[in-house]
Formats: structure tokens, C-alpha cells, sequence
């Protein structure tokens, strides 16, 4: 009886996870559907969900209208810079944190998390004049740095996590056999906390990937990524829906198959030091 009531409720929990998945997974489902169709039956009612003349036609017209390789190559530099240059500050951040405390370290972590809550609108109107004084506006060194700043409270609290599930003593005797702090960080701490630091970049890259807020607010032609490689497909006339649909995926393609591909590096990492 307690068999069949576990093997029951196995099913159910296996059911509604494939469920929640098939939900989460439809938009994107859907766009990609949409991406094959004709501008008339992407726009059909009722909508037609297989049952279409597929057509590789707005992939050709997105690939003619719009350097598709200079967006690819912007993201690909924004997100691998921004995500870089966050790790190299918030490593040793995060070690002071979790090993060298201090009375107010966990006020500093809750602050830094608070500045997620800000909205990102209250401050653009001033970072958009800064750079235009600074000459980052539409550059992608000034999306790197507003992007590391952005997430840079995410991958503190992260590592910092990822940290104090390490055993301090492990860093002590490495200091009594002569380590540096240098090398204690490099040699000791990181290889450790490889799946945590690995985590935290893949999360990182997926948010930087992803972001369209800042990318749209100062980019113009030169330095946007892919965000505004889609955006480039609305127009006054009105949307086309079937070639937005074929943007949006050529978007979203690498970082799917980067997600897919690094998907139990991510989970190991995320589940980093939890009760197993």
C-alpha cells in the first residue's frame, strides 16, 4: 500500500514538473514557431501551431537587413567583459566577507542587495549624462562597467554563500605553510569553489545576455547587442511579427545552447555546499 502511494504520488510530482516545464518553455516555443511562418499566418486567428507554410524566408530578410555578427559579437564582449571584470572584484570581496568579518558585514550585504530594488529609471537620467562626459555613451566599455555594476551585488552575495561553506580551517593551515594572500585566494580558495565561481559566471553572463533596460538606453548603433538587434524590428508601421520572431530567435540561440550544454555545471553549482 505505502508502495502505491509513493509510486503515486511519484507520478503526480514527475506530471506537474512536466507541466510547469511545457509552460515555461511555450513562449519560446511559440516564437520560434512563429519565426518559420508567413507575415499573414503569424498574425492568423485562430493561430495556426503546426499546420503552416513553413518558410526560411524572414531569416534571410533579417540577415540582409541587419549585420547580424556585429549584435552577436557586442553581446558576446558585453557579457564576457562584464561578467569577468565582476568576478575579479567580487572574489576577493566576497573572501573579506566570508572569512574576515566584521560587525557590519551583513549590513553591507543587505545593502548591496537594497541597490537591486532600486529602480533602474530613477538613475538613468544621470549615468546618461555621465557618459556623455565621459564619452562611454554608445561604447561597449560602457556597458561592460554599468553591467559589472549592475550584477555585481548578485555575484557577491553568491560567492560570499559559495565561501562560507568552505572550512576556514583549510585557509588557516595554508597560511601556516607559508601562503600569501595572493596565493591563498588562487591556489587554495578558488579550485575549491570552482562549481560556486562557475555558477555564479553562467548566471551572470545569462543576466548580462539578457539585459535590455541599459542596452537600449546607451547604445545607438555602434556598441548594441543583441537586445537592440531586436528591438530594431519594431517600427511606426507597426510589428512584424514573424520577422520580430526570427530576431528573437537568432537572440536567443547562444545562450540557449550555452544553458543546455552547462545546465549540470549550473545546478552543481547552485546547489553548492546545500544538505545533500
Amino acid at each position: 500500500m505505502a508502495r502505491a502511494v509513493t509510486s503515486r504520488r511519484k507520478t503526480i510530482n514527475t506530471a506537474l514538473a512536466w507541466g510547469v516545464g511545457l509552460i515555461i518553455f511555450f513562449p519560446i516555443l511559440w516564437t520560434i514557431l512563429t519565426s518559420f511562418k508567413t507575415e499573414g499566418d503569424a498574425i492568423a486567428y485562430p493561430p495556426k501551431f503546426l499546420f503552416f507554410d513553413w518558410t526560411l524566408e524572414n531569416y534571410s530578410v533579417v540577415q540582409e537587413r541587419s549585420d547580424y555578427m556585429r549584435y552577436l559579437w557586442n553581446s558576446v564582449i558585453i557579457a564576457g567583459g562584464s561578467t569577468l571584470l565582476g568576478i575579479i572584484i567580487a572574489v576577493p570581496a566576497a573572501w573579506s566577507m566570508a572569512f574576515v568579518p566584521s560587525k557590519r558585514t551583513k549590513d553591507i550585504l543587505m545593502w548591496m542587495l537594497s541597490t537591486k530594488m532600486l529602480p533602474a529609471v530613477g538613475v538613468l537620467y544621470p549615468i546618461y549624462l555621465m557618459f556623455i562626459k565621459l564619452g562611454l555613451l554608445d561604447t561597449r566599455i560602457g556597458l561592460v562597467i554599468v553591467l559589472m555594476l549592475i550584477n555585481l551585488p548578485i555575484i557577491v552575495w553568491m560567492l560570499y554563500t559559495y565561501f562560507k561553506e568552505i572550512p576556514g580551517e583549510i585557509l588557516e593551515a595554508a597560511r601556516m605553510d607559508g601562503a600569501t594572500l595572493k596565493e591563498e585566494i588562487l591556489h587554495v580558495l578558488t579550485p575549491m569553489a570552482v562549481p560556486g565561481i562557475a555558477s555564479t559566471i553562467l548566471l551572470n553572463v545569462i543576466l548580462a545576455w539578457n539585459e535590455a533596460f541599459w542596452t537600449l538606453n546607451l547604445t545607438a548603433a555602434k556598441a548594441g547587442p543583441l537586445t537592440a538587434f531586436i528591438a530594431s524590428y519594431s517600427s511606426p508601421e507597426g510589428l512584424f511579427y514573424a520577422k520580430l520572431s526570427a530576431a528573437s530567435t537568432m537572440a536567443i540561440a547562444p545562450i540557449l545552447i550555452l544553458g543546455w550544454f552547462s545546465q549540470k555545471q549550473l545546478v552543481r553549482g547552485l546547489t553548492f555546499g546545500a544538505v545533500k
